[in-house]
Formats: C-alpha cells, sequence, structure tokens
C-alpha cells in the first residue's frame, strides 16, 4: 500500500495549523528543540573556550538528538498501529501552511482599512526588523518577503526532507532550521558558535529554496526572469530565490534599505517593479502562496505514488 504520508500531513496542516488552545497547553515541539539548544549555548558558548569547535557539537548533538527522537516516535506509532496516519501526526507540526497564512492576512486586512498601526503590529509578529517608522508600503513589502521567504524554510524545505528522508528527515531539518534562527546570526556573540549552524542550514535550504522559486513563478504565471537576476542579491544564498520570484510575478521591488535595532543595512533591492506596494498586493502575494503551496500538493501525489 503507498503510504501518503506527506500529503496526509499537508491536508492536516492544512486543516488545522497549530490551535492556539493546543499551543497553550503543550507548547510547540520547537520550543523544546530550542530549549535544548538554548541550554548548550549557556554553558558553551563562552569566550574562555573553542567556540566554533562547540558550536559544531552544539548542531550535531541538537540535530541528531531530534532525529533519534523523531524516529523512536515513528516506531512507536506504528507498533501502536496507527500506521502511517499516526507519522503524519507526528510530520503535521513541522509544517505552517496554515500558520504562514493566518499571520501574514491581518497585515492585508489593516492596511485595507487603513490603520497603519495594527498593520505594524501585524507585521511585526512575523518579521525581526524595525517596524514602528514603516510606512504602508514598507509594511506591505515585509510581509510579501516574509511570505515568500518562509514558504522555503515553513514549508517547501520541511515537505522536502519529509519525502526524502522520512520523520526524521523532517524534524532533524527543523532542529537545523531552528538553531539557524537562535545562533546562526553574524553578531560577536555569535560568529564564532553559530556559524555551523548557519552553513548547514545553507546546505539543508539550498534544494528546497529553489524549488520553492521555481513553483512562484508556475504559481504567479511570470517572475522568471528577475528570479533568475536578482536571487542573489540577498545575504542569503537561499532566501533570495523565493523573494527573486515573488517580487517577479507582483512586479514589485521588495527587500533594499532595512532598519534593524535602529541602524539601517543598506541591502540592494530584489525586482525592478514598484517599491509602493499595498494591501491588495499583499492579497495577490497570498492568493499566489496558495496556488504554489497547491502545487506541492501535487509533487507529494506523485511522490506517494511513485514510491
Amino acid at each position: 500500500m503507498v503510504e501518503p504520508v506527506a500529503l496526509a500531513t499537508l491536508a492536516i496542516d492544512v486543516a488545522l495549523g497549530w490551535p492556539a488552545w493546543l499551543y497553550a497547553r503543550v507548547g510547540h515541539p520547537v520550543g523544546a528543540i530550542a530549549r535544548v539548544l538554548g541550554g548548550l549555548e549557556k554553558r558553551w558558548n563562552r569566550p574562555d573556550l573553542p567556540r566554533r569547535l562547540l558550536g559544531v557539537a552544539t548542531i550535531a548533538i541538537v540535530v541528531a538528538l531530534t532525529a533519534l527522537v523523531a524516529l523512536l516516535a515513528g516506531r512507536g506509532v506504528r507498533a501502536l498501529g496507527f500506521g502511517w496516519v499516526g507519522v503524519a501526526l507526528l510530520a503535521w507540526p513541522g509544517l505552517a501552511q496554515r500558520s504562514l497564512y493566518d499571520h501574514v492576512r491581518p497585515v492585508a486586512t489593516a492596511l485595507g482599512r487603513g490603520d497603519l498601526p495594527a498593520a505594524r503590529g501585524a507585521v511585526a509578529m512575523i518579521v525581526g526588523r524595525d517596524t514602528a517608522t514603516l510606512d504602508g508600503a514598507g509594511v506591505a513589502r515585509a510581509a510579501i518577503e516574509s511570505l515568500a521567504e518562509s514558504f522555503c524554510d515553513g514549508i517547501a524545505a520541511p515537505l522536502f526532507w519529509l519525502l526524502v528522508g522520512g520523520l526524521p528527515g523532517l524534524w532533524a531539518y527543523k532542529a537545523i532550521n531552528t538553531a539557524d534562527s537562535l545562533i546562526g546570526h553574524r553578531e560577536e556573540r555569535w560568529r564564532a558558535f553559530g556559524w555551523a549552524a548557519a552553513r548547514l542550514d545553507d546546505v539543508a535550504n539550498w534544494v528546497p529554496a529553489r524549488i520553492g522559486a521555481v513553483l512562484i513563478c508556475v504559481a504567479g504565471g511570470g517572475g522568471w526572469r528577475v528570479m533568475w537576476r536578482d536571487a542573489r542579491n540577498h545575504t542569503s544564498p537561499n532566501a533570495g530565490w523565493t523573494e527573486a520570484a515573488m517580487a517577479g510575478v507582483l512586479e514589485l521591488r521588495l527587500a533594499g534599505p532595512i532598519a534593524y535595532d535602529g541602524v539601517v543595512a543598506d541591502k540592494p533591492w530584489i525586482g525592478n517593479g514598484r517599491a509602493a506596494a499595498t494591501a491588495q498586493d499583499v492579497r495577490r502575494a497570498l492568493a499566489v502562496y496558495g496556488r504554489a503551496c497547491g502545487l506541492l500538493w501535487v509533487l507529494a501525489g506523485i511522490a506517494a505514488w511513485a514510491s
């Protein structure tokens, strides 16, 4: 029997997301990964220790432990008779289709009714840049950029690793991505200790980012030229692909100068369209995102049929 684990996981995620009541009661598995990372970082990320070596050890321990727990959990649910349905339930928290949509949509809603403070508050939930002084166009661009980038690391990449490595593959990827988010920074405190996490995240996202960019272009019916030309206008070797694809599809300019903690980073623009993004552009981006997710369903179905 063909086991449609990936399709079932996508369906559960779309239907339920990760409900607030569930998060309030049990948290989220990524939170457990973050706590292990935090404990190791607190113990080992010190100037008197070999930070880079211990950073490598940290990422190795966290990824191996996460993959092992996922492997044992998968075997456990099968032994209890839940089969592939149980595996899909264990994979469910690793995807974020519904969650990402539910976080970006309020930005479009607030901008559409002209409530800039509410739009800033909504976009601050999903981006790391300074949002207090953003105008409406800046808020819209931030939401679209986050949507495009997160399509890779929140959906395409975990699904890819679920298809490639099963449940351990998905959760190993989530451990890598969580480590990059927490310690894979360039500031002095993190540069050496988080080096391995950042580099491993680059490797883990390399193929999924390019698949995700292609799917966005297919879903949007264009954007190819901008994707190929501007994908490298980003400090990340991967994030620029989906952002450039979305910029091309929507005929917008994304990225550009961005402020973090009061310091403006003079980033290059991605795309050569309008910079004055609107609520309607956020809605269009959500529509493209939805179709791109649908294409992932098709790929998951093909993988199930071919297995």
